[in-house]
């Protein structure tokens, strides 16, 4: 594997320089392959070994890289050596690098491939809290809600993966003068009988015409004020519905969280941190960070200088907390809960000032593990309409999501029949989705498309799926072919050293990924694999092919089968076997 090479070349360089051949690890990174395009396998940074100290920082970098590589040898296991622009380039022995990249999937190893790299070895590994999705109670699932559900998922899988244990919590907003609102519609608007029926779509209605209501009739307004201020006091009707509706909710949530599957540990709120909230209040007012404005609300000066240019308010002028004030008791409570080593929220960029001051006053309050805490902001979805028009609930896109995936299913010449098309199409649509979302950088916002994200060829989710189907297909048909036994020898053309030198980058991919919780890398990284495996399925034909040769095609198949499905797995797709 990439690791063994990457240790060689190191030891080589350890020995000629006289340094710990782990100082050279960072510095060394497979070579990206390029079409029909004959390249070196790994290559050492020159740059980096001067930033680090190993080499002078001054002088003439070519002149550094030329007497470098001419004082490095070739051996058993790198069989040339070149120096490049401020790189010098290595070629490992062809028969031993698709020897050694292949080898774990004859062991029954595959879903381990890439992940016991020494490249991990620096991340930090312990408990970490990732918060997602966390839709509000009583509203139905919004499709702008769907980013932070599949990038949380992505985050919780690839730290998963890695050997984190990861507690995946969904918090959510159910608490909030929204509920006053919506009680004191329900009462106005509200039936029984329609909310059994339809519940999410009935409480969305509600609400829609109880804001209308406000807007003109201050006996609403004053109702709804007072329906909030009974469920803080904890007057047994406001909380029986509150109840009745946060559950109602949470059960049509789990519904379309089945679909995208996706699974939370944990399902939390800000109602379960209304009284230490208060709390909270009273450690900033004995600590001397809680001021009272000329409104009468409290707020925390964040200014450096003392100033008040900057501040945050964490109570209202009537004495109740905000969303912040909650979110500060929330962060101290996981904390004394699951004691985790990181947490990671995962919300839209609007809320960016947000976390910068919640990260601000923990630390101010003396917690210092709130420099472990992380923000992961995304863009927003533009253009998510369905047919119907605007798209206001996710299911709405997933329904119709399947149903263009199964309409071009039934079109194509290509789909074979399965025993479940609809559940085969929702599958595919979802990865259009995930792929869709994750091919740019998070911050982006991104136009959405459903011709572009459905197609067949093209960097899509649908060539993902279609790519490991037919790998799948492959090796079903081939099972009386023992691929455990192979010749190195007989893949020694280009094709199929291309496939093996993009295997080479993967634990690099996941640990950039890791770095910067970027879905995009390991995107990239698949659907170049898809397009190196159209290739070797043109070229490297197995039906047909001498024993020996069929054996060798077949493990190197089964090999990028493995990997794509994996990779698709920490993505949050799951891989379709026949479409």
């Amino acid at each position: 594997m990439a690791c063994f090479f990457r240790r060689r070349i190191a030891e080589k360089l350890g020995r000629t320089l006289q340094q710990s051949e782990d100082v050279f690890i960072p510095a060394l990174s497979a070579v990206p392959v390029f079409k029909k395009q004959q390249t070196a396998d790994f290559k050492l940074s020159l740059s980096t070994l001067r930033v680090l100290g190993i080499l002078p920082s001054t002088g003439d970098i070519q002149q550094q890289t030329q007497d470098l590589a001419s004082r490095l040898r070739q051996d058993s296991v790198v069989e040339d050596i070149s120096a490049g622009w401020a790189v010098i380039n290595f070629r490992i022995n062809r028969k031993l690098l698709v020897q050694k990249i292949l080898e774990p999937f004859g062991k029954e190893e595959d879903d381990k491939f890439g992940l016991n790299s020494e490249l991990f070895n620096t991340l930090k590994r312990g408990t970490t809290l990732v918060e997602y999705s966390s839709p509000n109670i009583a509203k139905k699932f919004h499709a702008g809600h769907l980013r932070s559900t599949i990038i949380g998922n992505f985050i919780a899988n690839l730290k998963q993966s890695l050997g984190n244990n990861v507690i995946r919590m969904n918090y959510l907003g159910d608490w909030g003068m929204q509920f006053g609102l919506l009680g004191a519609g329900f009462s106005q608007f509200g039936c029984q009988e329609k909310l059994k029926q339809n519940p999410l779509q009935h409480l969305f209605e509600v609400y829609v015409q109880v804001n209308k209501e406000v807007e003109h009739n201050d006996d609403m307004r004053l109702a709804a004020r007072d329906f909030f201020r009974q469920l803080e006091q904890h007057e047994s009707r406001a909380v029986s519905l509150w109840q009745q509706f946060r559950e109602i909710t949470v059960d049509e949530y789990q519904h379309v969280y089945k679909r995208l599957g996706v699974h939370f540990d944990i399902y939390s709120g800000e109602s379960f941190h209304q009284d230490q909230a208060q709390e909270v209040v009273q450690q900033l007012q004995s600590r001397g960070l809680l001021k009272t404005t000329d409104k009468g609300t409290g707020v925390v000066d964040l200014s450096a200088a003392g100033d008040m240019s900057s501040f945050c308010t964490v109570l209202r002028s009537d004495g109740t907390t905000l969303y912040i004030t909650r979110d500060i008791a929330a962060a101290v409570d996981r904390r004394e809960k699951y004691h985790f080593d990181e947490m990671i929220y995962v919300t839209d960029k609007s809320q960016e000032n947000h976390f910068h001051q919640l990260f601000q006053i923990l630390l101010a309050l003396g917690h210092s593990w709130a420099d472990r805490c992380r923000h992961v902001p995304f863009g927003l979805v533009q253009g998510m309409k369905t047919r119907r028009g605007e798209v206001v609930f996710l299911e709405d896109v997933l329904d119709e999501s399947r149903a263009r995936m199964l309409r071009n299913m039934s079109l194509s010449k290509t789909t074979k029949k399965t025993d479940n098309p609809e559940d085969t199409a929702e599958k595919v649509a979802i990865s259009a989705l995930i792929v869709q979302d994750f091919k740019g950088p998070l911050l982006s916002d991104y136009k959405f498309d459903w011709d572009r994200m459905l197609q067949a060829q093209g960097d899509t989710g649908v060539f993902l799926q279609y790519t490991h189907a037919r790998l799948c297909s492959l090796i079903r048909t081939n099972e009386g072919i023992k691929a455990a036994l192979f010749d190195p020898s007989l893949l020694l053309e280009q094709t199929s050293v291309s496939i093996l030198q993009h295997l080479l980058r993967y634990d690099e991919v996941l640990y950039q990924s890791a770095q910067d919780l970027q879905p995009k890398h390991l995107v990239n990284f698949l659907l170049k694999l898809c397009h190196l495996v159209a290739s070797a399925h043109r070229e490297l034909p197995v039906k047909g092919s001498p024993q020996d040769v069929a054996q060798a095609r077949l493990r190197l198949f089964s090999g990028a089968c493995s990997v794509l499905a994996n990779g698709m797995r920490i993505l949050g797709i799951t891989p379709v076997h026949k479409m």
